[in-house]
C-alpha cells in the first residue's frame, strides 16, 4: 500500500501484549499516531480498557469519539491459559468457568470492541478492523482434537469478524474487516508450547507484527471478512 495511503490515526488495543506492543511500534515507524489501550497501560497516554467489561470498552472508546476518524483499528488481545486457565487435552478437561472465560476474551471482548469502536472507521477511503485470530480456529483444519475452548471462541470470533464485515461494507465500502492469524510468536501465550516448533516458525513479536501488517496492506475490500495467516494465505473456515 502506498505510503500515501496509509491512515495517520490508528488504535491497537492489546498494546502491552507482545504483538500489540510490536503493532504499534511498527505502525508509528510508519508516521502514524497511535493511541494504545490496554488492561496494564504502559504509557501516560494510554487509556485502560477491560475487554471483560462492555464499561470499560464503552469509556475507553469515549474517551477518543473526539479524535475520530481512525482508519485502522487492531484487537491484539487473546487468551489461551494462564493461572486459571488450560488448553484442554480431552472432554473430560472442560469446565464452564474455563469456557465462559474463554469465550468473554476471544470473541465477546472483540465483538464488543466492534460495537463501540467500528463507528469511529472513516465513512469513505481505505480503512480496517482487525483482531488477532489463530489456524486453530478453523473448523476444516481440525485434525488433532483438543483446546476445546480456544479452538471454539476462535471459530466464533471469525464468525463475528464475517458478520460485521456484511453490515460494515453497507455504509463502509472500502472498510477491510479481518481477522489474522500471526503465527507462533514467542511471547507468554506461547511459551509452554513451543516445543517441537522450529526455530525459523517461531516468530519474534517484531516479526510477527511485520508480517500482518505486510498481509493487512496487500488486502482489498473484495477480501473483507476472511481470516489470514502470517504468510497472506486465507484459513479456511
Amino acid at each position: 500500500m502506498p505510503q500515501a495511503d496509509l491512515p495517520d490515526r490508528a488504535i491497537v488495543i492489546g498494546s502491552s501484549g507482545a504483538i500489540g506492543s510490536a503493532l504499534r511500534a511498527a505502525l508509528e515507524a510508519r508516521g502514524l499516531a497511535v493511541m494504545g489501550m490496554s488492561r496494564s497501560p504502559v504509557t501516560a497516554d494510554d487509556l485502560p480498557i477491560d475487554l471483560t467489561d462492555e464499561q470499560s470498552i464503552e469509556a475507553a472508546a469515549g474517551k477518543v469519539r473526539e479524535l475520530a476518524p481512525f482508519s485502522a483499528i487492531y484487537v491484539a488481545t487473546g487468551l489461551l491459559h494462564d493461572q486459571e486457565v488450560s488448553p484442554e487435552k480431552a472432554l473430560r478437561d472442560m469446565d464452564q468457568a474455563s469456557l465462559m472465560r474463554l469465550f468473554a476474551v476471544n470473541a465477546v471482548g472483540p465483538a464488543l470492541v466492534a460495537r463501540h469502536f467500528v463507528p469511529m472507521l472513516p465513512k469513505t477511503g481505505r480503512c480496517t478492523f482487525a483482531a488477532l485470530s489463530a489456524r486453530v480456529g478453523s473448523i476444516s483444519d481440525n485434525r488433532l482434537g483438543g483446546w476445546y475452548g480456544y479452538r471454539a471462541s476462535k471459530a466464533a470470533l471469525n464468525m463475528i469478524i464475517k458478520t460485521l464485515a456484511i453490515e460494515v461494507a453497507r455504509t463502509r465500502p472500502d472498510a477491510i474487516c479481518v481477522g489474522l492469524h500471526p503465527g507462533t510468536v514467542d511471547s507468554h501465550l506461547s511459551r509452554p508450547f513451543q516445543r517441537g516448533v522450529s526455530r525459523e516458525r517461531l516468530f519474534s513479536p517484531d516479526h510477527a507484527a511485520a508480517h500482518l501488517l505486510s498481509v493487512v496492506d496487500a488486502l482489498t475490500p473484495s477480501q473483507t471478512g476472511r481470516c489470514f495467516g502470517w504468510d497472506g494465505f486465507e484459513i479456511a473456515p
